[in-house]
């Protein structure tokens, strides 16, 4: 029921929050409600939007509270693995150098990337899904990086989550206002949750002192893999 509604005492429970906490987030507008019933309801939709424009903009003690919340989301009766971003890059999910020199074409790039590794199944369905992603808010970041991804998870399309990663020469004009970004993540995953899950992970490994310089520097897909491990291996929720 990945976007059925929440009560109050459902979100602070999934937020790992007060209840007194989550109702000003409601009451100053950042979570839309409406009443069902007579009781006020959020969709579960509308709190991931909310965490993922949260995990954006949050430093490394934020994201370690939200990555420990959504840790702790999972619903009675599933088993979910921790989240490893290293271990989610199959064979040939990394282009070194990215070809491309649009927006279009860097995602129809990132996408074809992804094709390769025998997890995607429509590639136009992919395309469309993230481009559509990017008109409603662009997902680069200030530091040159895109996290490319669709608006809801597309598991009618894909074998299993994972991420693909490519790296063009001299960036592209890709946010907003022109801003230039070389370094392009496309998260595929089965659901919501997970994908929060990743965006959480992979903002902690990118704010990590001279990741994304050494990263530039690399050549390689096992230097970019061994980087990443590397990294990640450092962090701990």
């Amino acid at each position: 029921m990945p976007f059925s509604n929440m009560s109050m005492v459902q979100l602070s429970r999934y937020l790992h929050l007060p209840e007194e906490q989550v109702r000003k987030l409601v009451d100053r507008g950042l979570l839309p409600s409406r009443r069902v019933n007579g009781e006020l309801v959020i969709s579960r939709d509308e709190v991931h939007r909310w965490l993922e424009r949260r995990i954006g903009v949050s430093d490394d003690v934020e994201l370690v509270r939200v990555e420990r919340a959504l840790a702790g989301s999972v619903p009675a009766g599933e088993v979910e693995e921790s989240v490893m971003v290293s271990r989610l890059f199959p064979a040939g999910s990394i282009m070194i150098p990215l070809e491309a020199k649009t927006r279009d074409s860097a995602i129809r790039s990132m996408v074809r990337l992804a094709m390769g590794t025998g997890l995607l199944w429509d590639e136009a369905a992919m395309v469309e899904a993230v481009k559509e992603r990017e008109d409603l808010h662009s997902t680069a970041l200030d530091n040159g990086v895109a996290l490319l991804h669709s608006r809801r998870p597309m598991s009618g399309i894909l074998g299993d989550t994972f991420l693909s990663l490519g790296a063009s020469v001299n960036g592209i004009p890709f946010g907003d206002g022109g801003r230039l970004t070389d370094i392009f993540f496309l998260i595929c995953s089965m659901n919501d949750r997970v994908h929060l899950r990743i965006l959480a992970r992979l903002s902690r490994i990118l704010a990590t002192a001279n990741f994304l310089p050494e990263l530039r520097g690399l050549q390689n897909e096992q230097d970019v893999r061994d980087l990443i491990s590397k990294v990640e291996e450092s962090i701990t929720i």
